[in-house]
């Protein structure tokens, strides 16, 4: 019997063959998104029944929407150890980003018109920089060393010329793992706001609490995709961007509630496994990072070898490009990513690498979730070991 056709997005068909073949390949690409926790299902079911109504309505429905919404936000509270009222949630994190630093400029003003920030910030944070800049205001890019560390002094001294309204640093870096030091930055930021970009680091390790705005993704940590989350501390000045009343960041109305209720389920589910689940991850990490230089030569492996997050690995490979190498696993059965992280749909070379001095053409970038066993490491290993000798016997390649 011919395969059940789909149909799919602009009249193309799919079979079903090739879909499932493609869901059971080993996905290690969870810093993108994690696949959704078995928590998140649950809740995410169970909140369907009230969580369409409008949590505004005061008739029984709406009130029970908004109980939904209020739970949730105290459990995302809790994590973050702030008190409701100053968690906001967004569309998703990008949003969150972007609302976040835009409220923050907007309220200092008369601090300065400066806005201070890592030079590999995800790419929502550089287009918030970039459309401040549009406005007329200012920006100071920060560098950061070969392992993907920024400049503290470097911040310490852009803060000492004065006229920063806002400082923006993540908490570690999405592509390569390195962690910022954020404690140490909120020391020399002279009272400024410190907007901390946490989408990477929520869920999978500690984030925290030196920090005036933080973001966050629920889809990194295991929640369903469509929400963000936005973090902003009493007594900190933000002035909503888009001028609404009412709670500070969320735009009255569109909020998917099932979403928030099974994000908030999963990232406390992810909190209480955290400190299992980080030995775990880290082990498996920490294999990758000595077995794959063992096998492929001339990779170099990316980041701080220590100070780092514990599910995030990435390879630099000079004799190929990500896109390639990429296919290819895909073609044995495994997903990861390649080039940009926040932009690999374009083929565009990563900016976190090229910031770092790293190689940024021949890149890969392995990332683990609760799913991936010691088993999945060891046969990704081999075959990468495989593909790239492929690649360059195709190409004829000599050894230098």
């Amino acid at each position: 019997m011919a395969a059940a056709l789909l149909w799919g997005q602009g009249g193309a068909f799919f079979d079903s063959v090739s879909l499932n073949r493609a869901m059971t390949s080993i996905y290690l690409d969870a810093a993108t998104a994690a696949p959704l926790h078995p928590v998140a299902h649950q809740a995410l079911q169970a909140a369907a029944d009230d969580g369409w109504h409008d949590p505004s309505r005061l008739y029984g429905r709406g009130r029970a929407a908004r109980r939904l919404l209020d739970a949730a936000r105290e459990t995302v509270a809790d994590v973050l150890g702030v008190t409701a009222p100053e968690v906001s949630f967004t569309a998703n994190g990008t949003a969150a980003i972007a609302t976040g630093i835009a409220g923050a400029l907007s309220a200092n003003r008369r601090r300065g018109d400066v806005l201070v920030h890592g030079a590999v910030e995800h790419s929502a944070v550089l287009r918030a920089a970039a459309l401040h800049t549009d406005a007329g205001g200012r920006r100071t890019s920060i560098g950061v060393s070969r392992t993907g560390r920024v400049d503290v002094d470097a911040i310490e001294a852009a803060v000492a010329e004065g006229d920063v309204a806002l400082v923006a640093v993540q908490s570690a870096n999405h592509e390569v793992g390195t962690r910022q030091p954020i404690a140490r930055i909120a020391e020399v930021v002279e009272g400024a706001p410190l907007f901390v970009d946490a989408a990477a680091s929520l869920g999978h390790d500690a984030v925290g609490d030196h920090w005036s705005i933080l973001a966050a993704s629920a889809h990194k940590w295991g929640g369903p995709s469509g929400v963000g989350v936005l973090a902003i501390r009493k007594g900190v000045r933000w002035h909503s961007p888009d001028g609404f009343d009412g709670h500070r960041a969320e735009t009255p109305g569109g909020l998917d509630i099932p979403a928030i209720v099974a994000a908030a389920a999963a990232l406390r589910a992810v909190e209480t496994e955290r400190n299992t689940e980080t030995d775990r991850q880290r082990a498996m990490v920490d294999r990758l990072r000595h077995e794959v230089p063992a096998v492929v030569p001339y990779v170099e492996v990316v980041g701080d070898p220590e100070d780092r997050l514990p599910h995030i690995v990435t390879f630099s490979y000079p004799f190929e490009s990500g896109e390639p190498l990429m296919l290819e696993l895909d073609r044995e059965g495994f997903a990861v990513s390649a080039g940009s992280a926040c932009s690999a749909s374009r083929l565009r070379p990563s900016h976190v690498l090229e910031e770092m001095g790293v190689l940024a053409t021949g890149s890969i970038r392995v990332s683990l979730h609760p799913g991936v066993t010691e088993e999945d490491v060891d046969r990704f290993t081999e075959t990468l070991a495989r593909v790239v000798a492929r690649l360059r016997d195709d190409a004829g390649a000599t050894d230098l």
